[in-house]
């Protein structure tokens, strides 16, 4: 196999899709992304304050250090996602393989995915587990890049609004899918993070197979250094709608995840529900927000392609979300908690029904669309690396409880905010 960049003598290989995507394309699109994120984020929402809390009852770290490990582990996880993310969404766009560009770097990345999550759920000490997964995050990236970068090329502009939502729909409800077998299986670790991955590799084997996946039609030469550093770059000036784009995912990015890396131990210790109940409450607040985002996305993807705007969804959303962000600073009680979450879904929903073709639009190349997507991505990677270890140190450093949840949620919410007013000056989309 080789890998390497198209120059500009060859000119482009691949020209803008313009007719509509295959109906097997799109089904296996959406079901692979169902599979996947049951795979990947039942560990990410439930799997690893399990797996911490499991280190405290052991006597392996203690109760106090809980809400720094899960620092330290999901920052690692989110720095190796961002590199794999950047990387490998490259790779795919200058992969010469006969099996095409995509499919070798998508099958590959769920089986590392797989086998790091065995690691994760055997591991005797958080330094393991994070070993665990930072190659699970990788992995998962690996797959990731190439799997959203098929999106710029088979599905036309017309038509990427309706997709776009289906696929957040789809990612949404394996989020949802993966608290609920997280919950079932909490007690059987191996099974919790192994056990929905092998069905991942099915689904992704299968999407492989019915993807229209186009061999790059010659090997240009050799990248060389300079090409490898460009890989993490993409220049604001000259293309600033991308910039901006970029930087409106950062934000609201980061402040949804300043809320779910800490969501457990913000349920144990702000709203002192008991700790046997968190799984399940986590399960129940996780179907109420995919219930809401369900119907938002749908609705706001569908009206986006219809009236031909994208900016005044984006941005409404991600203002939205932050009044929701704040609010969790005031919760007292489950109940509360849930009505937050269907708050918090009807802002999410209408982002991600939207957001993506957004994104597509101003992609700056075409036939570099699975490179620039991983710049991209690095907006969805990087938040996971600061807000973890940002939030640790104000929630946990600045008060020696481990709540001060207050502050924290007020710093989200700013962020959200700004995500909100960088998407007013984008141009070259309505």
């Amino acid at each position: 196999m080789t890998t390497s960049t198209a120059t500009a003598g060859r000119g482009s290989a691949f020209e803008e899709p313009t007719q509509p995507a295959k109906r097997s394309y799109i089904t296996w699109l959406l079901l692979a992304q169902l599979v996947f994120f049951i795979a990947l984020l039942g560990p990410a929402i439930v799997g690893i304050g399990i797996k911490i809390q499991s280190f405290v009852d052991a006597g392996v770290i203690d109760q106090n250090g809980a809400t720094g490990a899960a620092a330290v582990l999901g920052g690692f996880g989110a720095l190796f996602a961002t590199i794999a993310n950047v990387v490998f969404g490259r790779l795919s766009d200058r992969t010469t393989s006969r099996w095409g560009r995509r499919r070798i770097w998508i099958v590959s990345g769920t089986v590392i995915m797989t086998v790091a999550f065995a690691i994760m759920a055997l591991a005797p000490d958080l330094l393991v587990a994070t070993i665990g997964w930072s190659l699970a995050q990788l992995g998962a990236n690996m797959a990731l890049a190439p799997f959203i970068a098929t999106i710029a090329d088979q599905v036309p502009r017309f038509q990427r609004g309706k997709v776009t939502a289906a696929l957040g729909i789809s990612q949404n409800v394996g989020i949802l899918g993966g608290t609920y077998v997280a919950q079932a299986f909490q007690d059987q670790l191996v099974i919790m993070f192994v056990g929905p991955a092998i069905l991942a590799i099915v689904a992704m084997v299968v999407f492989a197979a019915v993807l229209p996946d186009r061999r790059l039609p010659f090997a240009p030469p050799r990248a060389t250094l300079r090409d490898w550093a460009e890989t993490f770059w993409v220049s604001p000036r000259k293309h600033p709608d991308y910039a901006l784009a970029w930087w409106s995912r950062f934000l609201i990015t980061f402040a949804s995840f300043g809320f779910t890396t800490f969501r457990f131990f913000y349920l144990l210790n702000h709203v002192e529900a008991p700790e046997a109940d968190i799984p399940a409450i986590i399960s129940t607040s996780v179907l109420i927000y995919t219930v809401a985002l369900i119907g938002a996305s749908y609705f706001a993807g569908w009206l986006s392609d219809r009236i031909g705007r994208r900016k005044v969804f984006v941005w409404s959303s991600t203002a939205l979300f932050a009044v929701g962000t704040f609010a969790l600073i005031f919760v007292q009680d489950v109940g509360s908690f849930y009505v937050l979450e269907a708050l918090l879904g009807i802002a999410y929903g209408i982002y991600v029904g939207v957001d993506l073709a957004l994104v597509v639009d101003v992609l700056p190349d075409q036939e570099n669309a699975g490179k620039d997507l991983g710049v991209f991505n690095i907006a969805n990677a990087l938040p996971q690396t600061f807000a973890p270890l940002i939030g640790g140190i104000l929630v946990y450093v600045s008060d020696p409880t481990g709540n001060n949840y207050g502050l924290w949620f007020t710093v989200c919410a700013v962020a959200a905010i700004l995500g909100a007013v960088a998407i007013f000056p984008i141009k070259s989309v309505r």
